[in-house]
């Protein structure tokens, strides 16, 4: 089974990006054939200050291997150095209906926010499919805002089969309900389009400020609560100790539980989760040149996997003369 994922530089990694990405996706290193890449074309959409989404690749990157990922037990890249992806993208577009586009929930939720529309945001979906079809990927994990471009990659490839014959593999889309929609601190879904994120590797009065600002009601401590619609529970949860959480989670139920109180104690847990790659991650951007081997690396295992397929693609369309 093939397992793809990727993740975009456009900021620092945060809370939801780990749980709802590479977290699931690194359980995958020892289970199946798994392809890990960074979306830089995708971050063309929202950054462009060149310097920055250059820095942000590297970081990403660093990122990446300080939380365990090992490219001796998958394929790691970035997106921009397999030009294959933008000449199937292409391809893709030209048998895409704009309808189906038109109906993606997600560009419409952004253009609400107040993002300025391009038309890279709108075609987002035809890019994102190429990503995942160029190496004919079975599984690919997302958050629940993510669903529907899996549902449009499924589309595309079923209608160029169609079209061209059996060209790609029709993939799945995995969403886990229990980390589907990680809020940030106002509540939200943690993005870093709504500027709600906590960041993995802020310092720890940076981070301590973060975790306070998580928004919560005004119900009294000795007042029961409803832990399943708490901001700070929801993210709680995922990084205490087991037995911890089933304490907490009696607190919330009974009454006891004190909002102030669980924000100091999660920003003890965070700091301690998160200190080994931490560490590691200084280590990495210490050696920018170990960073830069390791991509080059991943580049050419995705490219020789990648040309297969759009070697394929040209014959099936007519490119190929």
């Amino acid at each position: 089974m093939r397992v793809l994922s990727g993740i975009q530089p456009s900021g620092s990694l945060h809370l939801g990006n780990y749980l709802g990405m590479m977290k699931p996706m690194l359980s995958y290193m020892d289970r199946a054939e798994l392809f890990v890449f960074i979306v830089n074309f995708h971050a063309l959409t929202s950054v462009a200050e060149p310097d920055k989404l250059a820095r942000g690749t590297l970081e990403a990157a660093a990122d990446f291997l300080a939380l365990g990922l090992d490219p001796n037990r998958c394929v790691f890249w970035v997106q921009s150095d397999v030009p294959e992806v933008t000449e199937l993208a292409w391809i893709l577009t030209c048998i895409t209906p704009m309808g189906l586009l038109e109906r993606c929930h997600s560009y419409k939720d952004k253009i609400a926010k107040g993002i300025s529309p391009n038309h890279g945001l709108f075609a987002y979906p035809v890019l994102m499919a190429a990503d995942i079809l160029l190496y004919q990927s079975n599984l690919v994990p997302v958050g629940k805002d993510q669903k529907q471009h899996i549902e449009v990659t499924r589309d595309i490839a079923l209608k160029f089969n169609y079209t061209y014959g059996d060209t790609f593999v029709i993939p799945e889309g995995e969403i886990s309900d229990d980390i589907a929609t990680i809020p940030g601190v106002d509540g939200q879904k943690m993005s870093k389009s709504y500027g709600n994120t906590i960041e993995i590797f802020l310092d720890e009065k940076e981070l301590r400020k973060k975790v306070m600002s998580i928004t919560t009601d005004s119900t009294p401590v000795d007042q029961p609560k409803n832990p399943e619609t708490c901001n700070l529970f929801q993210i709680y949860r995922h990084f205490a100790p087991r037995s911890r959480v089933e304490e907490v989670h009696r607190l919330y139920i009974e009454g006891g539980a004190a909002y102030g109180t669980l924000k100091k104690e999660l920003v003890g847990i965070l700091w301690d989760y998160f200190k080994d790659s931490r560490e590691k991650r200084a280590e990495l951007l210490a050696d920018e040149t170990y960073i830069r081997k390791v991509l080059a690396m991943g580049a050419e295992k995705a490219r020789n996997i990648g040309e297969k397929t759009l070697e394929l693609v040209r014959q099936r369309v007519g490119t190929r003369y």
